[in-house]
Parts: C-alpha cells; sequence; structure tokens
C-alpha cells in the first residue's frame, strides 16, 4: 500500500462523489489534501467527511486568480505540493447544436483549467518530483448519440496527457489519465434519482461487469499512478471501465443468435 505521509495533494470537483472518493484515498494514506472545487458548501461537506487531513478552497478553474490563489495557499499551509488530480470538469453538451459559447465553456473547464493550474503548479511538481493525473472517460473513444462536448473535450485530455508527460518529464513529473466507464457518481445520482439498482441494470449489457463501477474504484487507480509502485508508467491512461471499451460493438449479449431467430 503506498504511504503518502508528509505529502500533499489537490484534488479538483472534490465535491464529487468521485472527487471525495479520491481525496479519501489520499487522506487515508497519509496524505494532506485540498479539495479545490466551485461548489463551496459541497466541498466544505467533503472536507468534513474526509477528517482531518482535507481541507476545502474555493476554485473556479476559468480564472486564473482563483487557480493561482489555491497553488499559492496550498504551498504556503503546506510547505508542497505532490499531486494534482483533476476531476473536475462541465456536462454541458447540446451536441450538434451546442453554441460557439459552450464549446469554449466545455473546453475552458475541462482542458484549459487543468492545464493553468499544471502551470502554476509546476514549479513545486518539479520540487518533489511529483504527479499529475487527468481524467478521460471511455467517451473519448467511442460515438456516443447527441454527445459531443464532453466526449471531445475528454479525448483532447488524452492527448494533453501525452504532451504533459514528454515535456514535464525532464522536470521528474509524471502525467498519466484514468478513463472512468459508467461510475455510480452525482450524474448517475441525478438521473436515476438515487436508484443504484437501476443503474447496474441498464449499464450491465454495456460493461463485462455487469455493473457501473464504484467512485471508490477510481480512486484506488488514481492513487496508484501516483504511488512509487508506478514510477515507470508515465504518458498513458488506465481504462477503469469494467471492460466497457474490450467489449466494442458487441455487447455482453451474443449478437449471431438474434439472427437465427
Amino acid at each position: 500500500m503506498p504511504d503518502f505521509n508528509g505529502k500533499v495533494a489537490i484534488v479538483t470537483g472534490g465535491a464529487t462523489l468521485i472527487g471525495e472518493a479520491v481525496a479519501k484515498a489520499f487522506a487515508d494514506k497519509g496524505a494532506k489534501v485540498v479539495i479545490a472545487d466551485i461548489n463551496e458548501e459541497g466541498g466544505k461537506a467533503v472536507a468534513d467527511r474526509v477528517g482531518a487531513n482535507a481541507g476545502f478552497h474555493k476554485t473556479d478553474l476559468r480564472q486564473d486568480a482563483d487557480i493561482r490563489d489555491l497553488v499559492d495557499t496550498t504551498a504556503k499551509t503546506h510547505g508542497r505540493i505532490d499531486f494534482l488530480v483533476n476531476v473536475a470538469c462541465t456536462y454541458l453538451d447540446n451536441g450538434a447544436d451546442s453554441t460557439r459559447a459552450e464549446w469554449l465553456e466545455a473546453f475552458d473547464t475541462n482542458v484549459v483549467g487543468s492545464v493553468m493550474l499544471m502551470q502554476a503548479a509546476r514549479p513545486h511538481l518539479a520540487k518533489t518530483r511529483g504527479a499529475i493525473v487527468n481524467f478521460g472517460s471511455i467517451s473519448s473513444r467511442v460515438a456516443q448519440t447527441g454527445r459531443w462536448l464532453y466526449p471531445v473535450s475528454k479525448a483532447a485530455i488524452l492527448q494533453l496527457t501525452r504532451n504533459q508527460a514528454m515535456d514535464l518529464a525532464p522536470d521528474g513529473i509524471r502525467v498519466n489519465a484514468v478513463s472512468p466507464g459508467w461510475t455510480w457518481s452525482a450524474l448517475m445520482v441525478e438521473l436515476t434519482k438515487n436508484n443504484r439498482e437501476k443503474t447496474d441494470s441498464v449499464a450491465a449489457p454495456f460493461h463485462l461487469a455487469g455493473r457501473v463501477g464504484d467512485a471508490e474504484e477510481v480512486a484506488n487507480a488514481v492513487v496508484f499512478l501516483c504511488s512509487d509502485e508506478a514510477s515507470f508508467i508515465n504518458g498513458t491512461d488506465i481504462r477503469v471501465d469494467g471492460g466497457y471499451t474490450a467489449m466494442g460493438p458487441e455487447r455482453a449479449d451474443a449478437a449471431i443468435p438474434l439472427l437465427m431467430d
């Protein structure tokens, strides 16, 4: 098990279910965690639940001043920054009808904000030979009806991860990504009115695991990528997707029998 005692992680989007799971995973292994989110009420509640190793800093990733304040306050409070985990995103998406303003909003939040955070934190990460974990998605690899902004921005994040890994390697900073499959998250809670059983049943044909993932399962992959056990892993993407992308178009059901009926 990784030992993160004395280390410091910033988790953007920390007020979400996945963000909370990531924060808790780091805190449970001894790290100090700064939960950064635009949702002040939710972020403070998460920090309280995670415990003494966690704190909250209100941050709008579309605002450079907020990003600088997040990094400066974290470094001043804890003396170092070891890990950046970029969970924050927007699900804003009107597919083919998305406006220019919506495209810019999606990329500003999902891509550019994390880049500006990396720029601000880079000197601190170089000192600690730290690690960055970006959040891609299974949506980055397949076409999904009516969705353009989210999948395209997530595909951009995977390319960004490769570029960052190459150019930050001389600083000793590793950069990787995780791509979750359907995960029990705030979005799933909202869409199903908090019905996990229904969520699993709908997800079953699309995942070899026959269910959606738990936020903790995604968090475990993030923690691994930040640990010394992953010291030779750089510029790649771990698909925490229950077999979603392995399945391809075949689903979990045999297609040939349908032709023979």
